[in-house]
């Protein structure tokens, strides 16, 4: 039987062409490429094109736009993990703060990362999008004479220049020019090589259709300057369709597992009244049928791209278009991957038993139900010597815990996370009770003798 990563069902592949096909249609682009991946690669792809005997295909450029921040916040990251930077460092501790404006230098970097440093959204005019990045030569120019629009920290406000103080920031601490960054440490080692800083042939021509009648006008291809780190990539759904396997699994030679998996977590509050989507650490969030996406949207004139993961699906999708104001790549990526996803969800691993040399007595006596008051609870062992404790009846807080060098779990997710779970032992050695965040839970409910809370009443028990 093919396996699951071999080949889509020709049903599903013909319903994957049909939403591509009417996305151009609909959407009045040029051309339109859609492709899928599981586990990072590429297993089905398709385009349309008003060219007559004549389709893009996986391997054709189109500009990405905005995704190209997702690798802006790669390359800060590896900063992070290498120790040259903290992403609570305020970016005057890296950058000189006279060239910044007054304030610029007091947000941090996690701040920018997250859209919430209070910058505004966009560069002083012209429209940096269809002007040569010279005529933004400095930083300065980049952040205008009135660069916040709300206070560092408060809320999520998108902004572009924010992005392009990271690749700055890049470049000062690596001492190469982000360019140079970005190919040495995420493109060459993911084998990215169709993602380029300008267009390499194949690719396609950026284009502007009239929202009234149906003729076209050329778009022209800016190189953005100091503004690039924000939106200047150019690449194929190949190459993406490879960079979407690492933002779902990680990839030691670039980023390692746990620190994608930080990338995805919630960096700010979403604004008012959108409460489907958020942002991370350079990566949006939205939920989409149902299922929580990762990735990013991008456009630049000429073009929008889209790029969404389904990390527990193991789904990805891309969606790319020459239109200014094409097809919604967004809404068509998160449909492609429904499609698959609801027609060939993914196989589930074997249930294998723990390897021997992680099977401990003692953390095997631990299992089982606990209570927290009257709450019941079950603990877990999970692979690694980690655990979870989950409620056995009703709502209830659960989590997954780490296992800690020096004894001990942290919480994963949940009201638990950071948090530490320990085993608090009598002196005798034998178990009282594990703590968690000042929580006792034992073995049976308010256990008489116990730690608070536990029996409050010598009498016990009782019925009316």
């Amino acid at each position: 039987m093919t396996s699951f990563l071999e080949a889509l069902l020709p049903s599903t592949e013909r319903a994957l062409l049909h939403r591509v096909a009417v996305a151009q249609s609909e959407g009045r682009s040029p051309s339109f490429v859609g492709a899928i991946a599981r586990d990072g690669k590429l297993v089905w792809s398709g385009a349309r094109t008003c060219v007559e005997g004549h389709a893009p295909d996986a391997d054709t450029q189109y500009r990405i736009g905005s995704l190209t921040k997702v690798f802006t916040a790669v390359l800060v990251m590896r900063l992070r993990d290498e120790g040259l930077l903290d992403l609570n460092d305020a970016l005057a501790k890296h950058l000189v703060e006279s060239e910044l404006g007054p304030g610029v230098g007091e947000v941090t970097i996690a701040q920018l990362l997250g859209h919430s440093a209070g910058l505004g959204a966009e560069t002083p005019a012209p429209w940096w999008e269809r002007t040569p990045g010279t005529v933004r030569p400095e930083l300065a120019d980049v952040l205008g004479k009135e660069p916040f629009r709300y206070p560092a920290g408060r809320r999520h406000h998108y902004s572009n220049p924010g992005y392009t103080l990271l690749g700055s920031l890049v470049e000062a601490i690596r001492g190469v020019s982000w360019e140079a960054a970005l190919h040495a440490e995420i493109l060459e080692p993911l084998g990215m090589r169709r993602t380029t800083v300008q267009p390499v042939a194949p690719h396609a021509g950026g284009w502007a259709v009239h929202p009234w009648a149906d003729v076209m006008l050329p778009e022209p291809s800016e190189d953005l300057g100091l503004m690039a780190p924000a939106g200047q990539l150019w690449s194929t759904a190949e190459d993406l369709c490879r960079f979407a396997g690492f933002l779902a699994q990680g990839d030691d030679r670039v980023l390692s597992a746990a620190s994608v998996e930080e990338m995805r977590e919630p960096a700010a509050a979403p604004g008012v009244g959108d409460w489907t989507g958020g942002y991370g650490l350079g990566l949006q969030l939205v939920r989409r049928n149902g299922r929580t996406l990762i990735g990013h949207t991008g456009s630049l004139p000429g073009f929008v791209a889209c790029l969404w993961v389904d990390v527990e699906e193991g789904v990805a999708a891309v969606a790319l278009a020459n239109a200014t104001s094409g097809p919604l790549t967004g809404t068509v990526a998160a449909d492609l991957v429904r499609i698959v996803a609801d027609a060939e969800p993914r196989f589930p691993e074997p249930w294998r038993p723990l390897p021997q040399a992680e099977v401990d007595q003692d953390l095997l006596a631990l299992t089982g139900p606990w209570y927290w008051g009257t709450y019941a609870y079950g603990l877990r062992l999970e692979a690694g010597r980690s655990v979870s404790l989950e409620p056995l009846t009703g709502a209830g807080r659960s989590a997954r815990f780490r296992a800690l060098p020096e004894g001990g779990w942290i919480g994963l997710d949940g009201y638990y996370a950071g948090e530490t779970l320990r085993v608090v032992r009598r002196p005798d050695g034998s178990v009282s009770h594990l703590d968690l965040a000042s929580f006792v839970f034992t073995r049976e409910p308010y256990e008489q003798g116990e730690a608070v809370p536990g029996g409050v009443d010598a009498a016990g028990w009782r019925g009316l």
